[in-house]
């Protein structure tokens, strides 16, 4: 019988909770979930039981890492770095949601991973493209271009637009609220954004992918629009997300992309590049 694979969760919200349960449905022949963690305690508490086991939830995030083979992140940008490393230290391989939190130190990552044989995964989440993207930068890539559409709802709070008094209840037609290097999106909608961080990631950089966000009125679901070229041609996709049922800020699509990572670990056959 083939080993199980040890899986701890860090994060009890609304995606590590859908992902806690996905692997026990899912992959409960091939996976075995040995722990979820939250600085929220009863988070966790509420999550196991749920879950049925109550010690499911521990009180140390070290617990967590020590009980298992791969860790999933799925806290936020603020503490994905520390996650990351205290993980990767520990030789264990490390699934992370929150990708903002490492965009300025995804090198240092990996080069860490690989002195400590651990692997580092990085799910598509809300954007689809990411293969294409992949693929052409074995060539020559010339520009990464994101253009981000919400509902003005969507930006209710975020620091960078109190800051410039967008008043978004008065929006009646597109408006661009930000336009630059994908960095300083990251840093300006950290909660809104991760798809400009997964893309520097995986293309040319977070100073030299371009990022448009637009609070868009007329639309009902986040929309977000890829557009590359280079030496092997052009690549459009256009990805229309529905809204996590438990989390308005998180797109249900991010959850899944996740769950498609685990099957890629975790099944004999690798579809995609």
């Amino acid at each position: 019988m083939a080993k199980l694979l040890k899986i701890g969760i860090v994060g009890c919200g609304a995606i590590g909770s859908s992902l806690a349960k996905r692997i026990r449905s899912d992959f409960r022949d091939s996976s075995r979930l040995t722990g979820v963690y939250d600085v929220d305690l009863d988070k966790s508490r509420k999550l196991s039981g749920a879950l049925d086991n109550k010690k499911l939830a521990v009180h140390d995030l070290d617990i967590l890492i020590k009980r298992a083979d791969l860790v999933i992140e799925a806290a936020s940008a603020k503490v994905s770095l520390d996650v990351a490393r205290r993980t990767i230290l520990r030789g264990r391989d490390i699934m992370i949601m929150s990708v903002g939190g490492i965009i300025e130190k995804y090198n240092e990552l990996a080069n860490l991973a690989k002195k400590h044989n651990s692997r580092i995964f990085v799910p598509s989440g809300a954007v689809c493209g990411l293969d294409g993207l992949k693929a052409a930068m074995c060539g020559k890539i010339r520009n990464v271009m994101l253009t981000t559409r919400k509902p003005p709802a969507g930006f209710k709070g975020v620091p960078y637009v109190l800051k410039k008094k967008i008043n978004l209840e008065r929006l009646k037609k597109d408006t661009v609220i930000f336009q630059g290097e994908a960095l300083k999106a990251v840093e300006y909608f950290p909660q809104n954004i991760n798809v400009a961080a997964v893309l520097s990631i995986a293309g040319l950089g977070a100073r030299n992918t371009r990022v448009r966000i637009i609070a868009s009125p007329s639309i009902v679901r986040n929309t977000h629009e890829v557009e590359i070229e280079g030496s092997s041609g052009k690549i459009f996709t256009r990805t229309e997300n529905v809204i996590h049922p438990d989390n308005p800020k998180t797109s249900y699509m991010a959850v899944l992309s996740a769950v498609a990572v685990l099957k890629q670990i975790l099944e004999p056959i690798k579809i995609g590049t």
